[in-house]
């Protein structure tokens, strides 16, 4: 039964079944380290407007970069 479906009052029996041989360690790790590699790059969540956003505010950013010197000499101009 993993940890997470055991109830408090129920931790004490769950813990004393538990097997803590070398063999059942890693293989604890294992388990966690695959889980946690489903969790990153198999099971990912489908995108949302958070990247489309992103990518425009770079884009933003990046074009004004680009015309950093252009905006500068024209705030200077006395008269347009």
């Amino acid at each position: 039964m993993p940890l997470m479906e055991v109830r408090l009052g129920e931790l004490h029996t769950w813990v004393s079944t538990c097997s803590f041989s070398a063999q059942a360690l890693l293989g604890a790790v294992q388990r966690g380290e695959n889980s946690c590699y489903c969790a990153k790059y198999i099971h990912v969540k489908q995108g949302g407007p958070a990247g489309i956003s992103m990518l425009l505010a770079g884009y933003c950013l990046l074009s004004y970069g680009w015309n950093y010197q252009h905006f500068k000499r024209h705030r200077w101009r006395k008269y347009h």
